[in-house]
């Protein structure tokens, strides 16, 4: 088989330059996959991505850049989709770093399920370790936070190309952080893919040592990716997707109790936040940030869905 790995990137340089380090790499036991290619699609990075890759092209002989507007990561892995070569996607980024059996694991895993089967309606993922270790990320043990329960997520995932093809690619209409891959993913289970999962198909997602500086951002991430999630459940109006976007009573009366109705915030938490980065648990002070993080959220698909009801009873 030939595989395409597309990674959308935006500004990411260090730690795409890992990434891309790692998939070179490679090692293959069998003669199952005849080759690869890497797909990086630039979304308008600031940070001299393409020029850095041009000048490097002897040191990444499989990858191939490509440049658009920035207009986000489903635009960017649509255009990855269209200018693959192979008939195999999969599907990581920028910020991950993978194991030297990564794509070995994959293509083995793809080809043991469809023998399982008796179908090739599938797609593999792998696992997910999330790390702050910029030096050594693969070092990083697997943790119980690690685990998600995501059918379809594009942080880690192999899938025939025909498959994408088939149900309409990316939604472009998905411009703000969040949902578009599990969007993606809706239609996938309609057309009845199975998944499978790969767990020797290991990448490191790494991000920085959470500060108070990231707060603003994190918060805005939340009220996006509660947009997002009401156009989610505009595509697909199910209980299911409601739970998905924390879109129900349960969501906001457990976020609202945690959170006291919102005091407990980014303002109030940060001495305790502060304390915690202070003395080197910067992991546990986001976990405990989560509590108005996903009040932010919840506040943020419920603002959402009141506009586009609004915006219907206009119309």
């Amino acid at each position: 088989m030939f595989i395409s790995i597309i990674i959308p990137t935006y500004n990411r340089l260090p730690i795409l330059e890992k990434c891309l380090k790692a998939l070179e790499k490679q090692k293959f036991t069998a003669d199952k996959i005849s080759n690869y290619e890497i797909i990086v699609v630039d979304d308008g990075s600031t940070d001299g991505t393409l020029e850095w890759l041009a000048d490097r092209a002897d040191r990444f002989p499989h990858v191939r850049a490509f440049l658009q507007e920035h207009q986000g990561p489903a635009v960017a892995r649509n255009l990855g989709i269209k200018e693959a070569k192979g008939e195999i996607i999969i599907f990581i980024d920028s910020d991950l770093v993978v194991t030297e059996n990564f794509l070995q694991a994959h293509a083995n895993a793809l080809i043991e399920g469809q023998k399982k089967i008796g179908s090739d309606r599938l797609f593999t993922y792998g696992w997910v370790i999330n790390t702050c270790n910029f030096e050594n990320p693969t070092t990083e043990p697997y943790k119980i936070t690690d685990f998600s329960a995501a059918y379809f997520a594009t942080g880690n995932v192999a899938i025939a190309r025909k498959w994408l093809e088939e149900v309409g690619l990316f939604d472009t209409q998905f411009q703000l952080y969040g949902w578009e891959d599990l969007e993606l993913g809706v239609r996938l289970k309609k057309l009845g893919l199975k998944l499978i999962k790969c767990p020797e198909a290991v990448g490191y997602h790494w991000h920085p040592p959470f500060n108070l500086e990231q707060i603003p951002k994190l918060i805005d991430k939340e009220i996006q990716r509660g947009r997002m999630g009401v156009l989610f459940y505009q595509k697909h109006p199910t209980w299911e997707v409601r739970m998905m976007i924390q879109m129900t009573w349960l969501h906001r009366l457990l976020w609202g109790i945690l959170s006291l109705g919102g005091k407990l915030n980014e303002r109030t938490m940060q001495p305790l936040l502060q304390w915690l980065i202070e003395r080197g648990k910067p992991q546990l002070a986001l976990e405990i940030a989560r509590i108005f993080l996903n009040w932010y959220n919840v506040r943020g698909v419920y603002a959402a869905y009141g506009e586009m009801k609004q915006q219907k009873s206009v119309l």
